[in-house]
């Protein structure tokens, strides 16, 4: 055999082998910073969850992440930003999934769960936060008052497609009783007014009330879930279920959110990190921990399918309490 086509035939052999030995997508590796859009206001749920993760992914990624808080409209204002803006990767927003599987149904965003990559970092749960100067002591003293004044005890939440406000849902689905809600642009805020006694109350995460919990500026009467939880530094906050027998909630997944239609080797590298870094990293177990939230990182159908019972339950409940401007299974949620 010539030596020219016996070197072509070692250079097929060499090719194919390096394929078969290389990653099957191309690592990216940005050469600019990143814009996280933050939809809500500084020091809540999102944006302390978030503040985390990004520094964790900076480390992978070896670029700087740049957090852009732009609160309104529950969420929606700083969401329909990132899907407007150029589909190239340096453009991502966060938050609750169970809020981004609302917007469509609410008239604020037209998008769906399904047109965005979710990459899931925790579950949070809700709590019943009262100011220590209220008279309530457990979550039956609280709703047996809501019931005797219907309508006139005051709840703080960051807005109708906020964690508090889908707490409340659940509640008055459970119980009926009826309540003032008080919309703040954002989970800290909402917390703070709380505190400072401009609502009597805040259902908002226990990520968002932790230090005023610990503080004993808020009493936490209960979680809004079948399930208690212990936050590092106070103890055992009891769960609803405790005085609602059979009351249960889905969980309240957190993540970061890429778009539909950014390049594949964005999506491909970040699963990657997820994958092998972010399921050990030490700084969000210990965010976790500390703030009374579930470390479980999730990424493509995985992290889809986590968060569709929470999607389906708030836009149902949204639409039940009459703010949906169209049904949710004409965008594609079925009623749980």
């Amino acid at each position: 055999m010539p030596a020219s086509r016996n070197l072509f035939r070692r250079t097929l052999i060499i090719a194919a082998l390096s394929a078969i030995a290389s990653p099957a997508f191309a690592q990216w590796k940005p050469t600019r910073p990143i814009n996280l859009i933050v939809p809500w206001a500084a020091g809540g749920s999102t944006d302390q969850v978030t503040r985390v993760t990004a520094a964790e992914l900076e480390k992978a990624l070896g670029q700087t992440i740049v957090i852009v808080n732009q609160p309104g409209a529950s969420g929606a204002i700083g969401t329909k930003s990132a899907l407007d803006a150029p589909k190239d990767g340096y453009t991502w927003t966060a938050g609750a999934a169970q809020d981004l599987g609302a917007y469509q149904a609410l008239g604020s965003v037209n998008t769906s769960i399904k047109d965005w990559h979710l990459f899931l970092n925790v579950a949070n749960v809700q709590v019943i936060g009262v100011n220590p100067t209220r008279p309530w002591k457990t979550a039956k003293e609280l709703l047996d008052a809501m019931k005797a004044k219907p309508g006139q005890i005051s709840v703080a939440t960051a807005g109708v497609t906020s964690a508090g406000h889908a707490a409340m849902d659940e509640i008055v689905k459970a119980t009926g009783v009826k309540y003032k809600e008080v919309s703040y642009d954002g989970g800290n805020p909402a917390v703070v007014a709380a505190v400072a006694g401009e609502a009597d109350l805040t259902t908002q995460l226990a990520v968002e009330q932790a230090d005023m919990i610990r503080g004993k500026r808020l009493r936490p009467l209960a979680t809004v879930s079948d399930k208690a939880i212990e936050l590092e530094g106070f103890g055992t906050i009891p769960s609803l279920s405790k005085d609602l027998p059979g009351f249960n909630a889905p969980a309240n997944y957190f993540g970061i959110f890429l778009p539909k239609g950014v390049p594949d080797e964005v999506v491909k590298t970040i699963e990657k990190i997820w994958a092998e870094q972010m399921v050990k990293s030490e700084a969000l177990k210990k965010y976790a921990t500390s703030r009374g939230a579930l470390f479980n990182p999730l990424a493509g159908q995985a992290a889809q399918t986590a968060v569709w019972p929470a999607v389906q339950v708030n836009a149902w409940n949204l639409h039940n309490s009459g703010k949906t401007k169209v049904a949710p299974d004409t965008v594609g949620i079925p009623k749980p």
